[in-house]
């Protein structure tokens, strides 16, 4: 993973009004911590910094000028408008070339499993130790033609070199089941709505249905 070049700008202002004021000029309020040093408050370039965390992905790398001075930092955590998607404000920690972090990294789904097949991941991210510069985007685990029944276990990944996974082997990160039928989604809808008490009218079809039926016992009974 190669790090994004950024010029930031140190920032004295704090405060919601302050980040306002950031944000309308197109900049990110963010601050810089780690390493034992005092937090580092700096501001960034709005779209420059959101093209950044797009390719660097949720564990980005940037190489951050800072009044001429050049600085790693490893993005960990990101606040992002819920409704404009702008970003809000950025924390980074301070990182240095060779030295090991801790990071969550994403499972990525290759192929198609068997047909009528339901894949459930189980562990959507897994923890991994890794050199700074050298963080991996994401694992991939190869589904093609898997059938019902297969389980990947946290021991059958295949981290790439230089990357520690950091995570019990036996934990089940993909599980392939069959895929339900309509017969079953139907089942288990109808006995959760039974638990919440929750009832239907009849639609005019069923209470057709259900006079017929009673017409029917009626005319037996007479029979009889």
């Amino acid at each position: 993973m190669s790090a994004e070049k950024i010029t930031a700008e140190s920032r004295t202002e704090f405060g919601k009004g302050a980040a306002r004021r950031i944000r309308r000029a197109d900049k990110v309020p963010a601050v810089v911590y780690g390493h034992g040093n005092d937090p580092l408050h700096i501001t960034l370039p709005g779209h420059d910094t959101m093209m950044a965390l797009k390719r660097g992905g949720a564990n980005a790398l940037l190489e951050l000028s800072i009044d001429g001075k050049t600085q790693l930092a490893l993005t960990k955590q990101v606040q992002v408008d819920p409704i404009k998607r702008h970003l809000e404000h950025i924390d980074f920690v301070v990182v240095r070339k060779g030295e090991k972090v801790t990071v969550e990294i994403p499972v990525h789904l290759n192929g198609t499993a068997a047909k009528e097949t339901l894949v459930v991941v189980e562990n959507a991210t897994v923890q991994v130790e890794a050199e700074a510069t050298h963080i991996p985007e994401y694992v991939e685990i190869d589904i093609e033609g898997l059938e019902a029944g297969t389980q990947i276990l946290a021991s059958d990944l295949v981290m790439v070199p230089g990357s520690t996974l950091l995570l019990d082997p036996d934990t089940l990160v993909v599980n392939i089941t069959e895929a339900p039928t309509t017969e079953d989604i139907e089942a288990e809808l109808a006995e959760a709505e039974a638990e919440a008490g929750i009832e239907h009218d009849q639609s005019d079809a069923e209470a057709a249905a259900e006079a017929a039926e009673g017409d029917n016992a009626d005319e037996k009974s007479d029979e009889a």
